[in-house]
């Protein structure tokens, strides 16, 4: 009920009349079942545009440091992102990262949408970069069909470390969904998980025609800080 209240009623409206995003191939969303929306990441706006374009509600995995902040500021954070569907996770790896798992799985368990970004962390430069095989083995376990998503010009809106966003129109491109039941069973195959996150890296970048690079988001985003 939060959910809806907050993107049909406070958040949704006044979203779309500033920057009055389109969107192309929602067709490709089930009208019913689970699903993997597999998102490219460029803003943080990516997250709040993409559940305003569909019909459904989308349930996100985001980092845990946005529900535990501290103050006023802490506490409306905490309340944006639970009223926009978004569930905490443990980034630190290990056991945390099978519990973030666990967590995604229960969503398209009870046959809802879960938004992921298989590069892990924002890009830091509008370059899409290799993708984390956690959504191959979500997919593979959860059996649920992967569709591809092309967020458009939220980097624009949106740049990393910028706190005011600008009035510039954005998109969501959605790609038709993928089917990886040929692998049924074969979840625990690294192998099997690596070839099944490429290929949905390929999907995204020929959906978006963004530049690829074969390295992980976080590598790159260490050399920046380096230099």
């Amino acid at each position: 009920m939060f959910y809806w209240m907050m993107k049909y009623i406070f958040i949704g409206p006044i979203v779309k009349a500033i920057w009055r995003p389109w969107v192309v191939g929602r067709r490709n969303i089930p009208v019913s079942g689970g699903a993997i929306l597999a998102s490219n990441h460029l803003s943080f706006a990516d997250s709040i545009f993409l559940p305003l374009m569909i019909d459904r509600p989308v349930s996100f995995l985001a980092k845990s440091d946005y529900f535990t902040g501290k103050g006023i500021k802490g506490f409306m954070t905490k309340l944006f992102f639970k009223g926009t569907g978004q569930l905490p996770i443990d980034r630190s790896g290990g056991k945390a990262s099978e519990a973030s798992l666990n967590t995604g799985l229960r969503v398209l368990g009870r046959g809802d949408l879960l938004g992921i970004y298989p590069e892990g962390t924002r890009s830091p430069d509008g370059t899409l970069y290799r993708g984390r095989t956690g959504i191959a083995r979500m997919a593979l376990e959860a059996k649920v069909p992967v569709i591809p998503v092309i967020m458009v010009d939220t980097d624009t809106m949106m740049p990393i470390g910028q706190r005011m966003p600008r009035v510039v129109r954005v998109g969501v491109v959605i790609g038709e969904p993928l089917d990886f039941s040929r692998f049924e069973g074969m979840e625990s195959d690294r192998y099997i998980l690596r070839s099944v996150t490429d290929e949905i890296m390929v999907a995204l970048q020929q959906l978006g025609d963004q530049k690829y690079e074969d390295v992980y988001a976080s590598t790159v985003k260490d050399r920046l800080k380096a230099s």
